[in-house]
């Protein structure tokens, strides 16, 4: 009787071991360098931000816009040139701030031309009046001055937009980005631009108030309601008449 040699698929059998063995020893490996294109620490969902808005955000704040008249103790009011800067102030304030905070008018109390400063206070609420300002939103008031010669102030709150610094954080590879997130400075310059192109950075903050109606139009429409008149412009009735017959 022969018997079979079992020799032969041993050295088979060892290769296949040893191939098993290399590739548990290379898992960590590979595990390895697929965990070095993750993000490091813990990630939740929604915690990241990729938003420019939130990720370059426009700092809006307010600041005191100012501007002094000297006044001499001599003088009977405003001159015509502080006048003239007395409106364009005004204007300023109403272009820029549309509205949204009082003009003080602050003048010397206690010094040698506390009178005179006085009366250029009462003809610069006059002006304002007169351009336009409601008596609320002008304020009047005294602030103390020591025996010298001290101007006039006028003042008011302006909002003022503080852009992003841009190009400062470069750290992420453009070209390798796994997880398709915008890069550090997506949408900075867009941030940046906006804050420094917006006519009234209040508008930043939220949509402004309506103005006031037109009582004269609500009347007429209200008139051709009750008549039971078309409310329409007459170009446009005759059009819709036309319509509606066929012709």
């Amino acid at each position: 009787m022969r018997m079979k040699s079992t020799n032969a698929g041993s050295p088979r059998r060892l290769r296949l071991g040893l191939g098993k063995i290399f590739l548990v020893a290379m898992l960590p490996v590979v595990g390895g360098g697929c965990e070095h294109d993750r993000a490091l620490g813990p990630q939740v969902a929604g915690w990241q931000l990729i938003d420019p808005e939130q990720r370059h955000p426009i700092l809006v704040s307010q600041q005191p816009a100012v501007m002094n008249l000297h006044i001499s103790p001599n003088a009977d009011g405003l001159t015509p040139m502080q006048r003239a800067r007395v409106l364009e102030f005004a204007n300023r304030s109403r272009a820029s701030d549309s509205g949204n905070s009082r003009i003080v008018i602050s003048a010397p109390g206690g010094s040698a031309n506390e009178g005179a400063a006085m009366q250029a206070a009462d003809d610069a609420r006059r002006l304002m009046l007169e351009s336009g300002y409601s008596p609320t939103t002008i304020a009047v008031e005294a602030y103390h001055a020591g025996g010298r010669d001290a101007p006039l102030r006028l003042s008011y709150m302006r909002y003022v937009a503080e852009a992003p610094n841009c190009g400062q954080d470069w750290s992420e590879n453009l070209a390798r980005n796994y997880q398709n997130t915008p890069y550090p400075n997506m949408g900075c310059a867009a941030q940046r631009n906006l804050a420094v192109m917006v006519a009234n950075p209040a508008d930043l903050l939220g949509p402004r108030t309506m103005t006031s109606r037109d009582s004269n139009r609500r009347d007429d429409m209200y008139g051709k309601y009750v008549k039971g008149q078309p409310l329409g412009a007459s170009e446009e009735v005759q059009t819709i008449q036309s319509v509606t017959s066929g012709q």
